[in-house]
């Protein structure tokens, strides 16, 4: 392909990866922002993160079939059509009902979107180039859509308020419509791959996948011993799963090959994609909760989120200049240090942090999540590929678990954590709070000074400060329970660091024994 050609092609693979990045984020990144203009409240804003998730965390299973029989240029301009209309009708939304409706489409609508980006970036490479540079430069590409989300949200809100967002959600929308026309995918070769109980395998995936969406992502706003729906939902999703897994195993050629899936090498795989997503929490949980928690917005932020957006550049390009077979040992060698001493520099925060003080951890996190990934995958690709191309199908279930529902894992098990250490660092400090003690009657009288001249009375002024002592108490709590997340992290990227090389010790110290062994057998 002529350097121009190639050109064109990498850069449609940018907009489509980041229009379906803008369209995912886009709530994640600004629920306080959406509460008002449709009325609802924190719990209820956040339904509509669950509305996109709940299609969207199943459908690239069936799109891969889908694309093979009926051929991939109509599957790129049927998804990219659906897709535009939906964004078109997001602008005329005005009350809650209406846009989870709209966020339930938009997830199906953009779950092509995400595979046309890799498919773009790979379009434009040699096939000895697609594994290394075409995969590092896709998938950072979907990476670089988190914090451009937050960096351009707030001037946009600032212009046109939430329409401002939706437009150009539109406006990309169409640019990605006009570039799939232009620039067609080479064709590949149709074949008749989709069987009648692929479709009702996949429906009880979908069932399965969806509900553990919806249960990831309000259990923590709910809390999971507290609503019984979340338990009625656990319950769908074991059956609808179990019922899948039924299917496929009794079938001469399923949907998904679960006897690979849970083979030892598949396993181990699969525990490295979702360790790595945890650990990504740090940048993409706990660190913006923890500026939420202080008070600032998406405003407030830019700088950082600028910040990570250019080491996760800087990190992609620098995956893609080195990424080699055999390499990828030593890639998350260095990627797991990166999260790991990032991490514990977070682990010291106080209520005093700013976004500036996180510029140089968040940017090592940042650079280790670009890194991390594409030697993975790449990895996964070939494990799969040798054993078929039939296998690709069960190795997408595998990144698409541990990714999109591990992300969304990762939000919830370090949310809920936080909100449990920060109910014992409350308790803990609250216990030392007595009026009895100087210090504390100080500091209530100083806190309630400030309504010394509203408040004449000396009971209701005391309770005033107690109230903002309280407050305070519970702040610190808060920083104290991020602390705690920010050094489980860190702890996790050190222990995987070290369960890497002691792996790679013992695969030298095995080929080194072998070596020998075949030396002593030649020799006699």
């Amino acid at each position: 392909m002529p350097p121009a050609r190639a050109a064109a092609y990498m850069a449609a693979s940018t907009l489509l990866a980041l229009t379906q990045g803008f369209g995912m984020n886009l709530v994640a990144a600004n629920i306080p922002q959406l509460q008002g203009p449709f009325g609802a409240t924190s719990a209820e804003a956040v339904w509509l993160m669950a509305a996109y998730m709940a299609p969207n965390a199943s459908l690239s299973i069936a799109l891969i079939k889908i694309r093979n029989q009926y051929g991939l240029r109509h599957f790129a301009e049927l998804g990219i059509a659906v897709f535009l209309v939906v964004t078109v009708l997001h602008v005329f939304i005005t009350d809650l009902q209406s846009a989870l409706v709209l966020r339930f489409f938009a997830g199906i609508a953009a779950a092509p979107l995400s595979s046309l980006g890799f498919l773009y970036m790979l379009e434009a490479f040699s096939p000895a180039r697609k594994l290394t540079i075409g995969l590092s430069l896709a998938l950072t590409n979907i990476a670089l859509a988190a914090p451009l989300t937050r960096i351009i949200s707030p001037p946009l809100i600032a212009l046109g308020n939430v329409r401002g967002l939706l437009i150009l959600e539109v406006g990309l929308s169409m640019l990605a419509f006009a570039a799939i026309y232009l620039l067609p995918l080479t064709p590949l070769p149709r074949a008749k791959v989709i069987e009648k109980l692929d479709i009702v395998s996949y429906l009880f995936i979908a069932i399965g996948f969806g509900t553990a969406a919806v249960i990831l992502v309000t259990g923590r706003t709910y809390w999971w011993l507290e609503a019984q729906w979340i338990g009625e939902l656990l319950v769908l999703m074991i059956a609808s799963l179990t019922i899948a897994a039924i299917l496929e195993l009794n079938r001469e050629r399923p949907l998904i090959d679960l006897r690979w899936l849970v083979s030892r090498d598949v396993l181990h795989f699969a525990a490295v994609l979702l360790l790595f997503r945890l650990m990504l929490a740090e940048q993409t949980a706990v660190a913006a909760n923890f500026f939420q928690i202080m008070g600032l917005q998406n405003d407030q932020l830019v700088g950082l989120y600028t910040v990570v957006a250019l080491a996760t550049l800087v990190g992609g390009l620098v995956c893609a200049a080195i990424i080699k077979p055999g390499r990828e040992p030593t890639i998350h060698m260095v990627a797991l240090l990166l999260i790991g001493v990032g991490a514990f520099l977070d682990s010291h925060a106080t209520n005093l942090t700013r976004p500036h003080e996180m510029y140089l951890s968040q940017a090592m996190i940042a650079v280790g999540g670009a890194l991390f990934l594409p030697p993975a995958m790449a990895s996964g690709f070939v494990m799969a590929l040798r054993k078929g191309p039939q296998y690709i199908l069960s190795f997408i279930v595998v990144f698409l678990v541990t990714q999109s529902l591990g992300g969304l894992a990762g939000s919830a098990i370090f949310g809920s954590f936080i909100t449990l250490r920060e109910k014992f660092h409350s308790n803990v400090l609250a216990q030392a709070m007595t009026l009895t003690d100087p210090l504390v009657a100080t500091r209530v009288s100083q806190l309630s000074a400030a309504y010394g001249r509203v408040i004449t009375d000396p009971a209701l002024l005391k309770a005033e400060g107690v109230s903002l002592l309280g407050q305070q108490v519970t702040r610190e709590a808060n920083v104290l329970a991020h602390n705690d997340a920010f050094f489980v992290i860190a702890l996790l990227a050190v222990a995987s660091a070290v369960a890497l090389a002691t792996h790679r010790i013992y695969v030298h110290m095995k080929e080194a024994s072998a070596r020998v062994s075949g030396e002593a057998a030649v020799e006699g």
